[in-house]
């Protein structure tokens, strides 16, 4: 019987990385941290310096820049992660540029040793190790030389007993280097440019003895540091399968009508869909959806992405925000991506351990993320969807459509197929007036109604009335009476009002 050696993994301190590598950074393994220039490779390497090295098991940063190490720590140190009382405690910069200028390999290499020998670090970062490489090629010294050079480098890091991180500027994945086969991991920091936007990515492309998640993984660099947002399948947990059983407890949305209408209330757990024209009150109906959750003990997330709900015009939700039984999430930041949504979204839901979340609205979301992302919009909300289902909570989504009159659509973006139920709104035409009438759509493995019903907005909120009768057509905009005739003078005046 063959016994396995277990490998240890370090908790790297940069929130979302740890998922993104698998369960964190495999001690005593080499690893390259490599992208263009200003993609966030040295600040990288830095949050994982300080998260990881203690007095008991310190780091050494060798730098072979031409900066002295003074100059780059006085940028670190804006950032939140730096610890200036772990300086020359559980942090050693050694500056290696005289050895590197002088191009001779030997004389980095035996710099190198010499100094791990002297502080016997459990962590050595060498930044950058292009330049090692371009001073050898401006020495005019052959390609062997390099390869020897980076497999001598390699045995000595197996022998140190250290994890250790070599940070180079490569601009192509191809580029011919044996250091991307010597090392056990190899990721990679991009970041693109598409009109005003500016995004950054990271991939995972080597990591010796784990699953890493495959694919580009967008990262934002703030004043608190980098921060990794891993794809919204992630946080699917394990066995989580799509919902078949039929629905259980039910929530209040706050309508009574429209609770009426849903055969009880929304089903605990499920998706909702309210797709409107402007103007329609799915805003108001999302307020009153967390406002009846409030009544009841429970706390929300909102993460809306068009008008403020903290302002006057919103005063229900507002005063559910001041109060703390209402998260509202920060959606204002450009160029954002819907993994990061998510992980926003998830933890306010863990901080308050809300059960109701909503998204108000798709239409405003699509516009707040980066060029880049929105043609995969559609899939990329799917993922959301079943990423927010699988963590139990009730979640309702408004969505802005445009009446047309000529067909019945329920989402812009072909996602009605997502959501457990549909709540449409509509506008129609009587007596030279506009009025709205909402339906409910589907509510799936559940009876609901297939009633039409008027509903008016006041200083309460929606009000919503009894089914329109004596007519159809409502959804064509310009209703007829039962006989064909156009509505006239006739038209009820508040919702539930008979109709002749």
């Amino acid at each position: 019987m063959t016994t396995r050696v277990k490998i240890n993994r370090l908790s790297t301190g940069v929130p979302g990385l740890d998922e993104v590598l698998g369960g964190g950074l495999p001690e005593l393994s080499f690893n390259l941290i490599a992208g263009q220039p200003g993609s966030g490779k040295t600040t990288l390497a830095h949050q994982l310096m300080f998260s990881l090295a203690t007095p008991e098991r310190p780091a050494l940063y060798l730098t072979v820049l031409g900066e002295p190490p003074l100059k780059m720590l006085r940028y670190q140190q804006q950032f939140g992660f730096f610890d200036a009382a772990q300086i020359n405690r559980a942090v050693q910069f050694i500056n290696l540029a005289d050895e590197t200028l002088s191009g001779q390999l030997d004389k980095v290499l035996s710099r190198i040793v010499s100094e791990v020998e002297a502080h016997n670090p459990a962590f050595v970062f060498v930044d950058s190790f292009r330049s090692v490489m371009l001073a050898d090629a401006a020495a005019g010294n052959a390609h062997n030389s390099l390869q020897h050079f980076v497999q001598q480098l390699g045995m000595l890091m197996t022998s140190w007993q250290a994890t250790t991180f070599l940070i180079g500027e490569y601009f192509v994945e191809t580029d011919a280097n044996p250091v991307f086969t010597v090392a056990d991991g190899l990721i990679w920091l991009r970041q693109s440019v598409e009109r005003n936007s500016m995004v950054r990515k990271m991939e995972v492309m080597k990591m010796r003895g784990q699953a890493s998640l495959p694919g580009l993984h967008t990262f934002r660099m703030s004043s608190a540091g980098i921060e990794v947002f891993p794809p919204a399948g992630a946080a699917i947990p394990a066995g989580a399968l799509p919902r078949s059983e039929p629905p259980g407890d039910r929530l209040l949305v706050g309508v009574p009508l429209l609770d009426e209408m849903l055969g009880g209330g929304l089903p605990r757990g499920y998706s909702l869909l309210i797709a409107g024209p402007s103007g329609s009150g799915k805003s108001i109906l999302a307020a009153a959806f967390l406002a009846a959750g409030a009544r009841c003990g429970e706390t929300g997330v909102l993460a809306a992405f068009e008008q403020r709900p903290d302002r006057a015009r919103n005063p229900v939700v507002a005063d559910l925000i001041k109060e703390g039984r209402v998260s509202l999430v920060d959606a204002r930041p450009s160029d954002l991506s819907i993994d990061e949504i998510l992980r926003l979204i998830m933890t306010e839901i863990r901080r308050l351990n809300a059960s109701r979340v909503v998204i108000d609205s798709l239409s405003g979301f699509e516009l707040a993320i980066a060029p880049t992302f929105r043609e995969d919009f559609r899939e990329e909300l799917a993922r959301l969807v079943a990423a927010l289902s699988a963590t139990g909570v009730t979640v309702l989504m408004t969505s802005e459509l445009e009446d047309r009159y000529t067909d019945l659509r329920f989402s812009p973006y072909g996602t009605a197929f997502l959501t457990d139920a549909i709540i449409v709104q509509r506008y129609v035409e009587i007596d030279s007036r506009l009025r709205r009438v909402m339906a409910v759509v589907k509510v799936r493995s559940s009876m609901h109604s297939n009633e039409l019903r008027e509903y008016i907005i006041d200083d309460d909120g929606l009000q919503v009335g009894t089914m329109v009768t004596g007519q159809h057509g409502l959804l064509g905009g310009g209703p007829l009476t039962a006989d064909g005739r156009i509505r006239g003078n006739d038209a009820p005046t508040h919702p539930g009002d008979p109709v002749a």
